[in-house]
């Protein structure tokens, strides 16, 4: 039986956009591809897995329907499509005639009307059809020869088909044309159908169970009693208005043609220049081979994903219309070079292998000759600290690069790459690598010390575009239209099975690492001038570039941890979470697997019916027991704080307690976290392994974890240095509020002098629970939280919250004028920029969309004073590091978290060495008000704290 695929385009198109939100897909010239590219997946996925006979695409159309004729407010409350969609929309029309895919939207209807007229008519043409889509009204049409195909919102994963059997099991009912009748009863809020009030879900599906249809049920609407068959009698007429808004219409002037719709391939002539303009190289490759100028392009086209496609059309639609003026500015548009996305089979090189003493002492002579060059390492493990190196590699000029393999033996090693020692130690020459950081830490392993100046392209891309990727392959296909070697090719897939560069023949290693080095080097000579002509240098060169080799020693150098009180805290947790299971059986009245979240959420919304609002979701057919949902109920039952302790604890021991022992290094019986420079677009710097930035501190039992970071023996103490307040004075330094600056300045308390303001009381009289308030109003306000998340965090009614808002912005005008001026300031530029000049771009603050814009907005105010504050501990990071190494101390830097350094203090160095630590901190950027600083010492980190 032939096969037809009928697609909500629009449908698509969101979903595909919201995938991509948080990490939006740019090309190189900054043309968000997000929804296309997902679409695009999409489509290419149902054609390689379904293999469909037949395939279109339904779009809405600009025009108004039969429903806004019917009824006015019909979707009048949704937001504007945002710009990205409409931006993308164009290109997905180019994508399906290239696709030779059928685009269709007919005036007056929505896609669903044309979907379900063409389902119709090819099902008693004898096709199965199928509707791709997520929105569930399709459900109405399913019949034994039309079904639902259910898209997930998990990119594709989990995509469900949707019978007779299906539809009617999900809403209770008999048949899938009842479904109407519900959603006449229940109404939509998503498409403003009002349906008739206090009927919900559950109540809807149990009358149509008993009354079969909405027309009956308002025969019989006399016989309901109470204040339900009042509403429905006195809403009748909005009854049957939502349900004939909710009724997919089947008659729309359309006519499925088998022939129109017939899948035979795509137009190569028509696809190729479209995914080169959109850089979708991994399309392209999968479409085209290697070389995509080389494919024919004249004739339709079968390929991995599909079987057959013919066409487009979209008629006269007011949806064309609207994409036409824009699609003729981007025909309009100088056209972009065509390139051919590049390999090393491709590119012409010279890379040659280095593997004899000579040869190794010319490449040492000819780059000592050298203003710069690039190198990179090629080892065995993407642990540093556990890594053996396999080779170094070397580039000084574009199209040739050198590789130097290293024997086998640790010691035979250290002896050859000695002969580097006096090169890598040249600070008169620039060394440029791709995570820099690794490398220098690598070679660490060796005896070997590179010093600065440095030249890093990934930190220069994090710099340039902080939220994008920053990995070579990317950076390499992106900005210079070249594909490298996946290593996948030489070491396999990821996995146990995965092998090592050590295992693979020299040559291949040769090519491979050379063009590493190369590439980098290539990547260094286009971003170099990029930073100058942004301004970016000096956050390149002053505040990130030193701060490699601090974090290399860091890493190195590690830090010990306490294993037998960790083993002695997980046995005492063990303990705890066994009784707190039996509390939370006793509270449910019977055994249950806690960690079960189905069982949890039948016990709690069944069997104690703690929210009779609770759904099953569609996807797991379970009800939701997330910590964000069960903190809404903690007051409703005792269960409910059960479980979130029991979380909590089982968290602690998995996470931290019972993995950290794991984590310490067979070499030195030390833990050696990783340090990301170029993660977090705020600035920041993440880590992992253990993610130092995430060990609790505001619970007594998360900050026993604290404990076991030790130091390594008698002779030294942990010093902890924490940075006070540094976010609100930096807003103090953004905005010259002269309340806020009054206070740091004279080192008042700035919680007790803001409640004292708010509440308009003298400071002596400011409780506890004021200051309290005005704390959490102080960070949560200048990161622009809302009435409803101050009243959420503080436990207070909504009101109130609101009222605290207000009494802030009175009492500190310019830390409001400060908020506004940077939101317009970015609505021009779109992006802001921390105190020394590091940007944050925000492409929606402009956007129509008021989630998107809202978002931006935040972001607006809240970066500028986080990145700040990264870059100002960054800064005093590299300058401790540098003061220490000058003054040869014998105590070490070894952890970073969020505004505190932690120090391993030698007992002799303990009298002088944590005033100066402060007083580097302090200083290491002057804002116009006091940095203060903390200091504090102990036997562990808890102590120190």
């Amino acid at each position: 039986m032939p096969s037809l695929f009928l697609v909500d385009a629009m449908a698509l198109i969101y979903r595909a956009h919201f995938a991509f939100q948080k990490n939006p897909r740019l090309n190189s010239k900054g043309l968000n591809t997000g929804c296309v590219f997902g679409f695009a997946n999409s489509i290419f996925e149902v054609l390689n897995k379904e293999k469909p006979s037949h395939i279109a695409v339904a779009f809405d159309t600009k025009a108004p329907t039969f429903r806004h004729e019917a009824y006015t407010p019909y979707k009048a409350q949704r937001q504007k499509q945002p710009e990205d969609i409409g931006i993308g929309i164009p290109y997905i029309l180019r994508f399906l005639e290239a696709m030779r895919i059928p685009a269709i939207g007919v005036e007056g209807y929505e896609a669903d009307d044309v979907v379900g007229t063409l389902a119709q008519q090819a099902a008693e043409q004898g096709f199965k059809v199928y509707m791709m889509t997520m929105d569930k009204d399709y459900g109405q049409l399913v019949t034994d020869n039309i079904f639902l195909y259910k898209l997930s919102f998990s990119g594709g994963q989990g995509t469900e088909v949707w019978g007779i059997p299906e539809v009617c099991n999900r809403w209770g009912i008999k048949r899938p044309e009842q479904l109407t009748d519900v959603f006449g009863l229940q109404g939509d809020s998503s498409d403003n159908i009002p349906g008739i009030p206090g009927v919900g879900e559950k109540t809807a599906i149990k009358l149509i169970q008993e009354y079969a249809t909405l027309e009956n049920l308002l025969a019989n609407a006399n016989d309901i009693k109470g204040k339900m068959g009042e509403s429905i009698r006195q809403f009748a007429e909005q009854g049957l208005l939502s349900k004939h808004l909710a009724t997919i219409h089947t008659q729309v002037p359309v006519t499925f043609n088998a022939e129109q719709f017939l899948y035979d391939g795509f137009d190569a002539a028509l696809l190729k220049p479209l995914f080169q303009e959109l850089e979708f190289r991994t399309f392209s490759k999968k479409l085209f081979g290697e070389d995509v100028s080389k494919s024919k392009a004249s004739q339709p086209e079968k390929n991995l994903f599909s079987t057959s496609t013919q066409g487009s059309l979209f008629g006269d639609s007011a949806e064309k219309e609207a994409a036409q003026p824009l699609q003729n500015t981007l025909d309009n548009e100088q056209p972009s070079e065509q390139k051919t996305l590049l390999n090393i089979n491709t590119y012409k090189h010279h890379f040659y292998l280095m593997d004899s003493p000579e040869l190794v002492d010319e490449l040492i002579n000819y780059l000592r000759e050298q203003p710069e060059f690039c190198f990179d390492t090629e080892t065995t493990d993407l642990d540093a600290t556990e890594a053996n190196l396999v080779g170094l590699s070397f580039c000084a000029r574009q199209r040739e690069a050198y590789y130097v393999p290293v024997p086998k033996t640790k010691q035979e090693t250290i002896k050859l790459v000695s002969k580097f020692k006096d090169l890598f130690e040249n600070t008169q020459i620039l060394k440029i690598g791709q995570n820099l950081k690794y490398d220098i830490s690598v070679l660490k392993n060796y005896d070997l010390e590179v010093e600065g100046p440095f030249f890093d392209t990934m930190l220069a891309h994090y710099i340039l575009e902080p939220d994008l990727r920053h990995g070579m392959d990317y950076l390499a296909e992106t900005y210079l239209n070249y594909e490298p070697i996946p290593i996948e090719q030489l070491i396999g897939k990821k996995g146990k099975n995965q092998g090592n560069m050590a295992d693979v023949p020299v040559e291949k290693v040769c090519e491979y690492a050379c063009e590493d080095a190369e590439v980098t080097y290539r990547l260094k000579q286009l971003f170099e001038p990029q930073l100058q002509e942004n301004k970016m240098g000096d956050v390149f060169y002053k505040i990130e570039t030193p701060l490699i080799a601090v974090l290399a020693d860091m890493e190195r150098y590690g830090v010990c941890i306490d294993t037998p009180s960790l083993k002695a805290y997980s046995v005492q947790l063990e303990a705890e979470l066994g009784i707190l299971e039996r509390k939370i059986h006793t509270s449910a009245s019977e055994v249950f697997n806690v960690q079960s979240p189905k069982q949890l959420g039948d016990i709690l919304f069944e069997k104690l019916k703690l929210d009779p609002k609770a759904k099953k979701t569609d996807k797991t057919k379970q009800y939701a027991t997330g910590e964000e949902v069960l903190s809404k109920l903690k007051d409703s039952h005792p269960i409910v704080e059960q479980i979130l302790e029991y979380r909590e604890l089982q968290k602690l021991k998995s996470t931290y307690i019972d993995a950290l022992p794991q984590l310490i290094s067979p070499r030195d019986g030390r833990v050696h976290t990783s340090y990301n420079q170029a993660v977090a677009a705020t600035g920041r710097l993440s880590s992992n392994n253990p993610n130092l930035q995430n060990i609790p501190i505001r619970t007594e039992r998360g900050r026993e974890i604290r404990k076991a970071f030790v130091p390594q023996n008698a002779d030294y103490e942990i010093l902890s240095a924490d940075y006070s307040q540094i976010e609100l004075r930096i807003m103090a330094a953004f905005s010259q509020d002269e309340s806020m600056l009054e206070a740091f300045r004279t080192g008042r308390d700035i919680h007790t002098a803001t409640a004292a303001k708010l509440y308009k009381i003298p400071i002596e009289d400011v409780t506890s629970d004021m200051r309290r308030k005005a704390k959490t109003a102080n960070f949560g306000i200048i990161y622009g939280i809302s009435a409803s998340g101050l009243s959420d965090r503080l436990s207070i009614p909504r009101s109130e919250a609101s009222q605290l808002i207000k009494a802030y912005f009175d009492e500190f005008t310019a830390v409001k004028n400060y908020m506004d001026e940077v939101i317009n300031q970015a609505r021009s530029r779109e992006y802001v920029e921390t105190l020394l000049g590091r940007r944050r771009y925000l492409r929606d603050i402009n956007s129509r969309n008021f989630t998107q814009r809202g978002f931006a907005e935040r972001n607006a105010i809240n970066a500028p004073i986080q990145g700040s504050a990264a870059d100002i501990i960054k800064v005093a990071m590299t300058n401790i590091h540098q003061w220490f190494k000058k003054n040869k101390v014998k105590s070490k830097m070894i952890m970073q978290v969020h505004d505190e350094l932690v120090f391993e203090l030698h007992q002799g160095e303990k009298e002088w060495l944590g005033s100066k630590i402060a007083e580097l901190m302090s200083q290491a950027i002057d804002i116009g008000v006091p940095l203060e600083v903390s200091v504090g010492l102990g036997q562990n980190w808890l102590e120190a704290h």
